[in-house]
């Protein structure tokens, strides 16, 4: 096994071939948890792993089918609501950790923090669904800076406590609601180590293969904690290894898996990159920059058989999308034409024309 053999194995688990049909909540309950901070191109991660439009994805969304919340490192997630509460159970107390000590350096303790979720719980009671800004301004609280921390902790806070998830979209703003009005809470809890072992499963099986590292990388536990859980459940793992590194996944017969050629435009911050510590099976180390940036900002990559060939971004005009790319070197320039051929996924998730300039 190789490098480039990892990168299209992964293409495998992460759904990137689309060999079977999914809705979008069965896409992110295969994976778990996916990355959602910049919520335009979220959807586009889930969209291009099944073939719902924009509209449909936002639908399953503002119907609490799919739920955006803050957990695992921690960022925005999208989770699939038959999962958030015991994902909640397991990762919430690492999370609030990060989410009180934010908090205590504006004055924020324990008390003041449960103070606001009692007050916010009042304020969303009975399906009410309002923006942060709607939300902080009915609690007295002013912003505190440019980035506006204090508001954010509060809110980080009551996720962890499955007080508030997302609510339904108003316009282009995000809201708040009441978890419990979503999703209906489960009359039984998984232990931590069921917890543990179902999180280790979900990802090895949907992002595999892949390491113990890249595991503790993605669900925020540390290495001696997931080292525990994956010889707990070796039983359901199979592995090999690369230059002394084990490579774990689930469910991949992997010599009898019939790749082609592909092109995928694929969102800034995919699962497909993320979700790993070391990103060596995808692209270049000297391509590293244009990838994603120091301070960790990804960008959306245009792949090839499992590997990163360029990047791209898009535009909004008034009848059409524009896409620019920009290719790291002279062989893929020069064969544009059917590259493009890539692009014609998210056009019909758009529902949109496309101009490729």
């Amino acid at each position: 096994m190789t490098h480039s053999e990892i990168s299209h194995h992964r293409l495998v688990s992460q759904k990137l071939y689309k060999t079977d049909k999914c809705s979008p909540q069965e896409i992110v309950h295969h994976f778990g948890a996916m990355q959602a901070q910049d919520y335009a191109m979220a959807k586009w991660a889930i969209g291009s792993r099944c073939d719902s439009s924009e509209k449909e994805i936002e639908e399953a969304i503002n119907s609490a089918q799919i739920i955006r919340t803050h957990i695992l490192r921690p960022t925005w997630h999208f989770v699939a609501a038959e999962d958030i509460y015991w994902m909640l159970d397991l990762a919430g107390p690492q999370v609030k950790r990060m989410t009180v000590s934010g908090a205590k350096k504006f004055g924020f303790d324990d008390k003041k923090l449960n103070q606001a979720n009692n007050a916010i719980e009042k304020l969303l009671s009975g399906n009410n669904h309002l923006n942060r800004d709607e939300i902080m301004q009915e609690l007295g609280i002013k912003r505190t800076s440019k980035e506006d921390f204090l508001s954010a902790a509060i809110m980080m806070h009551a996720e962890q406590d499955g007080l508030v998830c997302n609510g339904r979209m108003k316009g282009k703003k995000i809201t708040y609601a009441l978890l419990e009005e979503r999703v209906q809470k489960p009359k039984t809890k998984l232990t931590k180590e069921e917890g543990l072992a179902k999180l280790a499963k979900r990802y090895f099986e949907s992002h595999g293969p892949a390491t113990l590292l890249d595991f503790s990388w993605w669900s925020g536990f540390p290495p001696t904690v997931c080292k525990n859980i994956i010889d707990a459940i070796k039983l359901q793992l199979e592995f090999f290894e690369i230059d002394n590194q084990k490579y774990y996944f689930v469910n991949q017969n992997i010599e009898k898996v019939n790749f082609k050629e592909s092109i995928h435009f694929l969102p800034a911050f995919d699962e497909i990159l993320i979700s790993y510590k070391t990103r060596e099976a995808s692209f270049l180390s000297e391509h590293q920059n244009k990838v994603f940036t120091n301070n960790g900002i990804f960008k959306p990559i245009i792949l090839e058989n499992g590997k990163v060939i360029g990047i791209w971004k898009r535009t909004f005009k008034k009848d059409h999308a524009k896409i620019e790319t920009e290719f790291f070197n002279e062989t893929e320039s020069s064969k544009k034409h059917i590259l493009f051929e890539g692009i014609k996924a998210f056009e019909n998730y758009l529902k949109t024309k496309i101009v490729i300039e």
